[in-house]
């Protein structure tokens, strides 16, 4: 495992925990390459990113876009292999008094897995015939039990661990680390419009630090804090007829 990645790729570093450790991986990396959606916000992660150690490639490409990402991703790795991705990409919505639209949960589906394969089997196929590199897949612990309040975000958080937990097991022969990064609440835009309490938030930058020493250590699931990490676990294993009630009567998440 490369402790100290010479190359690093990763999705959604317009802002939230994507940003965050454009930040760090700037720092500690000689070639780093972001995207995101939004190219305002993505130009301001590049310019703060330059003042630090790492030649900076930025792209708007969408994770969406298969081809799109394939062929970045391929250009990428051309010139400076790559031995770390890191698939953070991801959206949330409201789901409100009338529930989720169909719109919104194939939406959420499209970017938070659709999107996560698109970023990370281009780098696979590479790193295959290298024998060597790191996959990171972001998650959630809302992935550990399906809420009411952001049905498509769960699932698709729940996806993407269980893909990443067996993509481990897969990979291993071919020296390829997969780990599967599970925050709780953390300060970003996609938290600032929940309007209910978010126990144990942290700030991005935190975080950011949390999966990075994660990395380092190739622990195969990076969750955290440690208290919500158990509870979401607990919760996921409890029969339904007991959590039911509970999660019921938790808030609808608004736009």
């Amino acid at each position: 495992m490369t402790k100290h990645p010479s190359s690093v790729l990763i999705t959604g570093a317009s802002s939230g925990i994507g940003e965050a450790l454009a930040m760090v991986y700037a720092g500690k990396t000689k070639n780093l390459a972001i995207n995101g959606r939004d190219a305002n916000r993505l130009k301001m992660v590049e310019a703060a990113c330059k003042h630090k150690e790492a030649s900076i490639n930025c792209r708007t490409v969408d994770v969406v876009d298969q081809n799109g990402m394939r062929q970045w991703i391929e250009t990428i790795d051309d010139s400076a292999p790559l031995d770390l991705v890191i698939a953070n990409a991801g959206i949330s919505a409201g789901s409100g008094s009338s529930g989720e639209t169909d719109r919104q949960a194939r939406e959420i589906f499209s970017i938070n897995f659709e999107g996560m394969l698109n970023t990370i089997h281009p780098a696979i196929d590479r790193m295959r015939q290298r024998e060597k590199g790191q996959i990171a897949i972001m998650s959630s612990l809302a992935g550990f039990r399906g809420l009411p309040g952001a049905p498509a975000y769960s699932a698709s958080k729940a996806a993407a661990r269980t893909y990443g937990e067996a993509l481990r097991g897969a990979l291993q022969r071919h020296k390829i680390n997969v780990s599967v990064v599970c925050p709780g609440f953390v300060h970003t835009r996609m938290t600032a419009r929940n309007q209910f309490p978010m126990p144990l938030i942290m700030d991005a930058e935190r975080a950011a630090l949390i999966i990075y020493r994660g990395l380092q250590g190739n622990k195969p699931m990076i969750a955290f804090p440690m208290a919500s990490h158990f509870l979401s676990w607990f919760m996921g294993i409890l029969p339904n007829r007991l959590t039911d009630p509970i999660m019921n009567a938790m808030p609808n998440k608004y736009d």
